[in-house]
Order: structure tokens, then C-alpha cells, then sequence
């Protein structure tokens, strides 16, 4: 569908905080608060707008690493890699998860507490997996950037 300039200024602005009111909102991108909930509604009718949520800082909840893990799988067969995929989209600390082109079949953003709940989970998700060949990790020492903010220009 194409979006019109009103559009894309009603997604950037709801992507950096959906808690604006839609009466500033209308301010802001020169609608009335009436246009801004019908164009609301309509971008998430069609899929545009995924999900409203809260971005919650990690560190306060006892999240203190962010692990990328890259996975090599033994065998393709869509069976193993989409039985993979549940695993990986069921633990909580999988923040995000890629099924990758490339030297590794999967790239996993994990927050873990520390190596202690880490090493666990690669109990979990890799060596009881009969179908994980190898995997890599990186620790990240500073997370310089993370969010998930399309770019709308």
C-alpha cells in the first residue's frame, strides 16, 4: 500500500513514543486528531503497525549481557530448521532471531543476566539440539545502538 506524506510522519513520530497523544499528534503533522485515528487505525488494519509496546531498559531487570550467538546448523531439512525456529522464538531471552544467508544459518540478540544463565541456555537451545553443528558467540561490550525504528523517509 502506499503511504502518503501524512503517513509516514504519523510512523515516525508513533515509533518514537505511541504514547502522544492523537491530538498532538494532529498538531505535529498538520491533521486533525479525528484524521490521525482513522490513518492510526488503518496503518494497523493493514499491517503497517505491527504492535504497540513499551521499550523497556534490561538493566534494571537483572539483564546485564547481550550475547549474539551465530548458528550453524547439521542439516537443512525444513522440519529441524523450523523446529529450530520454535525453540529460538520460545526462550525469552531471544530478543531477536535471523535465519540467515551466509557462513551460519542463524543469528541470535539474546539478553542474558550472565555467562552463568548463558551457558545454560546453550545447553538448551545448542548442545541438546541434534541438529546444531556448531556456534559462536560475541559478547557485547557496549550496546551502542538497539531499537527497532524503521526508517520512513
Amino acid at each position: 500500500m502506499p503511504l502518503d506524506p501524512f503517513d509516514r510522519a504519523l510512523l515516525d513520530a508513533v515509533q518514537r513514543d505511541a504514547t502522544t497523544s492523537q491530538i498532538d499528534l494532529g498538531a505535529e503533522v498538520n491533521l486533525s486528531s479525528a484524521a490521525v485515528n482513522r490513518r492510526l487505525k488503518k496503518l494497523t488494519s493493514d499491517g503497517v503497525i505491527q504492535r504497540t509496546v513499551a521499550q523497556v531498559d534490561p538493566v534494571p531487570l537483572g539483564y546485564t549481557l547481550t550475547v549474539i550467538t551465530e548458528v550453524e546448523v547439521e542439516s537443512e531439512r525444513l522440519d529441524l530448521l523450523d523446529a529450530m525456529k520454535r525453540t529460538f522464538m520460545a526462550c525469552p531471552q531471544v530478543q531477536q532471531c535471523y535465519y540467515v544467508a551466509g557462513e551460519c544459518d542463524f543469528v541470535l540478540i539474546m539478553l542474558v543476566r550472565d555467562m552463568g544463565q548463558y551457558t545454560e541456555l546453550t545447553r538448551e537451545l545448542f548442545f541438546e539440539s541434534n541438529n546444531v553443528k556448531r556456534f559462536k558467540t560475541l559478547v557485547s561490550m557496549s550496546n551502542v545502538k538497539t531499537g527497532m525504528q524503521v526508517p520512513v523517509e
